[in-house]
């Protein structure tokens, strides 16, 4: 059935973020900025109460729910704003909401909650419609 106005989904895309998921992810992309491996640097130089996770590291997550649900074909168009920080512990949940169905694409709003319901990432995504 085609994706239509008011359709959502739900999924969790990480249980309890840990330090070995921030650093697995900074190898894998490349962006070792200390303040997401360095504990120090993140307290005492950067005044950060820790360490945190890369917000693409967010967004990667919340991709791969919206392409679990459409597929990896029917994604046109994704992008995210990062609101709130993601600390070691958190669980994040993304939330998708389709908001228009046009000319075959279906826009989707994109929300990603930490486990306080507190929105981390918030975005938009373009789909086809006839995806799911």
């Amino acid at each position: 059935m085609p994706l239509q106005v008011g359709d959502t989904r739900e999924q969790v895309v990480i249980e309890k973020i840990n330090r070995t998921h921030i650093v697995k992810y900074a190898g894998a992309s490349g962006d070792f900025n200390p303040i997401h491996h360095d504990e120090v640097f993140a307290k005492e130089v950067a005044g950060y109460p820790s360490v945190f996770a890369h917000g693409m590291l967010s967004m990667g997550l919340t991709g791969r729910a919206l392409t679990d649900w459409l597929g990896v074909m029917a994604l046109k168009r994704y992008g995210v704003r990062f609101t709130r920080q993601v600390w070691p512990g958190d669980t994040l949940t993304a939330k998708f909401e389709v908001t228009k169905v046009e000319d075959g694409l279906a826009t989707i709003k994109v929300v990603t909650v930490n486990q306080n319901g507190e929105t981390v990432i918030e975005g938009e995504a373009v789909a086809k419609a006839d995806a799911v």
